[in-house]
């Protein structure tokens, strides 16, 4: 995988990455807590020489009740400097429970869009878009079942949010189309309500179908739906920096180098193809 990044930095427009890859986590108040490490920390010193380097974090668990963690927060916020990174984002879900001692659910849970939780994120995400040099962004959230009684829905919990912090979205449209597919809602609609203006970055992926449920499972390419669904947005949304294929490296094997890159190169001529076209509006 190292040798692939190397190989592609000249035809790759940035570069996002997990930045949990790079580091050990020795725990909550370790004196020694986040060590590097020392290979990927210097494959990502090196690709930042050559491009932007994007982080996507995993760790941060921001909408967990009885936890924020300012030195992960913080670490991250290290990490973005070092590698002058343009934007960062997290998940808008929680994965760390604090029972006494904390539990890590390993999967990204989410959260429920009432006033309750609203409150409980503005201080966090101001805490992140104040003290960094570059905006922070949040992704929404694959999820398999609904709560019940919600004040909210995650569009408009999403479009608060940010007005209330000045924080920005990452529009993941796998995700949406995940959601759309396993809870029978229309895709477009949840596009309609999101203010667009908000999104800087956007994800794309593949998934496949488990158990009855179509799974936000990063393998494979893109479906078709999903790119339809960058098609209607990309145009819409003002603000936006970057799109991102994202594969989990256990598919890695069976898209291949070049499979991956033509997903990339997908996404790119959808995105160069609307900014040509409003080139050319906007000069009648």
């Amino acid at each position: 995988m190292d040798r692939f990044v190397e190989r592609s930095l000249d035809q790759l427009d940035y570069l996002a990455v997990s930045p949990d890859r790079a580091w050990i986590d020795n725990g909550l108040g370790s004196a020694n807590r986040f060590e590097p490490l020392p290979l990927m920390a210097a494959l990502l010193d090196e690709a930042a020489r050559e491009l932007p380097i994007v982080l996507h974090g995993v760790g941060l668990s921001i909408c967990s009740a009885e936890i924020f963690d300012k030195e992960y927060a913080q670490n991250l916020i290290d990490w973005a400097n070092r590698l002058g990174s343009p934007w960062i984002s997290e998940h808008l879900s929680f994965s760390r429970i604090g029972l006494g001692h904390e539990v890590n659910s390993a999967v990204a849970l989410p959260v429920p869009y009432d006033e309750e939780s609203l409150n409980l994120l503005i201080p966090r995400v101001r805490f992140l878009t104040d003290t960094l040099s570059c905006p922070f962004l949040l992704e929404n959230n694959v999820y398999y079942f609904n709560y019940l009684e919600q004040t909210f829905s995650e569009g408009a919990f999403l479009n608060e949010l940010c007005r209330q912090t000045g924080c920005s979205v990452l529009l993941d449209l796998h995700n949406l189309y995940t959601n759309a597919v396993n809870h029978s809602f229309d895709a477009l609609e949840y596009i309609n309500e999101l203010n667009l203006e908000n999104v800087r970055e956007i994800h794309v992926a593949g998934g496949v179908r488990m158990m009855g449920f179509h799974t936000d499972s990063h393998t494979g390419p893109v479906l078709d739906s999903v790119w339809e669904l960058l098609e209607h947005t990309v145009p819409l949304t003002p603000n936006l920096q970057g799109v991102t294929f994202e594969f989990h490296e256990s598919s890695f094997g069976r898209l291949g180098e070049e499979g991956i890159l033509e997903q990339v190169e997908h996404a790119r001529s959808i995105v160069n193809n609307h900014v040509t076209a409003s080139l050319s509006a906007s000069s009648r």
